[in-house]
């Protein structure tokens, strides 16, 4: 068969979504702060909206004849859908609907704003830049700049340090090279001899310059295991001849299993004498370069507010920090006023239907997000009432089919978004889980409450003689749910709890 390139046709269908329903579907996934985002920068692309204040705020029209229920079914279906269905809007005011003339010429108000640009322009040229009054104004202006502080990073942190040792140009190079080679917690992930490989540096000056490195604050930097960063730190306070120095030295693999018997019949001291060690060492920091770590800090607004009110609870969406915009006035008189310029009038007519689309999303989003919403708390009465432990089984499927829209549309309207409860905040996807069946056939209980059901055993357990799993699994039975032991054990491991034997306290 001769071999080529050659040209052919093929018919296919495939499935692809309109920019603005991805724009819709975007809007309904972003959290509060991810959305002022979105929508910051769909004002600073589309001229023709503008952010106002709640009160001031335009809402989307409703279809003719939509009123009570048939209003609140149609905005808890699928945006896409939604979308999809929804014919063109007109964007004609109501003057050009009659076909009044217009007041005055469309071309001369576009003058006017180009004129008006160009004197606010002039007006901020440098030319007309402000002169400082004195030198004593510049003086003070610069102390306000040199003043802004900003976070030194762990690696900047050792290297200052370095320059300010007594080390030689040398040296400080090399330094600079296994500074390089230092994590973000502390330790030296490169052994001297790789280092030296990769450098083509003699080992000895590396050695001695690693030394030095492990001088710097805080203590423990530059060690290659956990082992080595707790030793520094005991030799830089002092305690070589302590008796936790020595359970580290040489006894570190049975420290990590907690055999205190083990280690007690090895120093030759009492239990007591070892743990009052252990709870010495346990006072050392294992991570030396936590302190620099970034701000991983969190900061989430709920979007969802659940307040009691009598025997129920009322369920609000958070409008406050949800951006809200309409269609500026200004664009609305130039396309009243006609025009011989159909260009720009197109142009205009286009972004106010894609402003309009924008603002029906938006709202949309929050009425979906608040018909989930007040379907949970539905469904989680006794959790809002009582607590974790009566957190009952729920699927997105079920709440998708009494709000009304797909199971895919649920996931995105609580993905990454929280709710305030009595209870407390938590995520909204926490309020979704399986369940286990109770004994005799009775009522499901979701996963989180017999987790929090586990987690309650473990607490209220004798230090000196810890639960196995297995004994959990009798507990646990005895409330009235039916669990395996190998569940026991995933849930004590998502826990953090260790197993009995290394949880015993002698």
């Amino acid at each position: 068969m001769v071999q080529g390139l050659q040209l052919s046709t093929r018919l296919t269908q495939s499935m692809v979504l309109a920019p603005q329903l991805q724009q819709s579907l975007a809007l309904l996934q972003a959290p509060t702060l991810e959305l002022k985002a979105l929508v910051e920068q769909e004002l600073q692309q589309n001229p023709v909206l503008e952010e106002v204040e709640g009160s001031e705020v335009e809402l989307p029209e409703k279809p003719s004849g939509e009123t009570g229920e048939n209003s609140d079914a149609a905005a808890a279906t699928d945006p896409a859908e939604r979308a999809a269905e929804a014919p063109e809007e007109s964007v004609e005011t109501p003057g050009e609907a009659l076909g009044e003339a217009p007041a005055d010429d469309f071309q001369e108000e576009f003058d006017k704003l180009v004129q008006l640009d160009q004197e606010w322009r002039d007006q901020f040229s440098p030319s007309n830049a402000p002169i400082r009054a004195s030198a004593e104004d510049e003086e003070r202006r610069q102390f306000m700049f040199d003043s802004l502080t900003a976070g030194t990073s762990f690696t900047q942190m050792l290297m200052d340090q370095a320059r300010e040792s007594n080390l030689t140009a040398e040296q400080l190079s090399i330094a600079e090279l296994i500074i390089g080679n230092i994590d973000e917690y502390g330790y030296l992930k490169a052994t001297v001899e790789e280092i030296s490989a990769t450098s083509q540096l003699p080992a000895g000056p590396i050695s001695e310059v690693l030394g030095v490195i492990k001088t710097f604050d805080p203590a423990g930097t530059g060690a290659c295991d956990l082992r080595e960063c707790l030793l520094l730190q005991l030799e830089r306070a002092g305690k070589q001849d302590g008796l936790e120095y020595r359970i580290i030295r040489d006894h570190m693999e049975a420290l990590g299993k907690r055999r205190i018997p083990e280690i007690a019949r090895a120093t030759s001291r009492t239990l007591e004498e070892v743990q009052e060690s252990l709870a010495r060492i346990a006072h050392l920091e294992p991570r030396p370069g936590r302190a620099f770590l970034p701000d991983t800090d969190q900061f989430v607004s709920p979007e969802v507010f659940v307040t009691r009110a009598g025997e129920g609870f009322t369920v609000t969406t958070n409008s406050d920090n949800v951006p809200h915009l309409r269609i500026s006035n200004v664009y609305k008189d130039l396309m009243a006023q006609g025009g011989n310029n159909p260009e720009v009038k197109n142009y205009i007519r286009e972004k106010i239907r894609a402003g309009k689309f924008l603002i029906k999303s938006l709202h949309q989003r929050q009425q979906t997000i608040g018909n989930i919403g007040r379907e949970i708390v539905k469904r989680q009465q006794d959790f809002m009432a009582k607590g974790v432990a009566h957190l009952k089984p729920m699927t997105m499927a079920q709440v998708a089919e009494v709000v009304g829209v797909h199971e895919t549309t649920v996931s995105r309207a609580v993905s990454g978004k929280y709710m305030e409860t009595p209870q407390g905040m938590f995520e909204m996807k926490f309020f979704f889980t399986a369940g286990l069946q109770s004994a005799a056939g009775g009522e499901a209980v979701s996963n989180t409450s017999v987790k929090d059901m586990v987690a309650e055993i473990f607490k209220g357990e004798n230090p000196s003689k810890p639960l196995s799993d297995q004994e959990v699994v009798k507990r646990v039975g005895e409330k009235g749910v039916t669990i395996a032991r190998r569940t026991v054990a995933k849930y004590r491991d998502e826990l953090n709890i260790l197993p009995s034997n290394l949880r015993k306290v002698y």
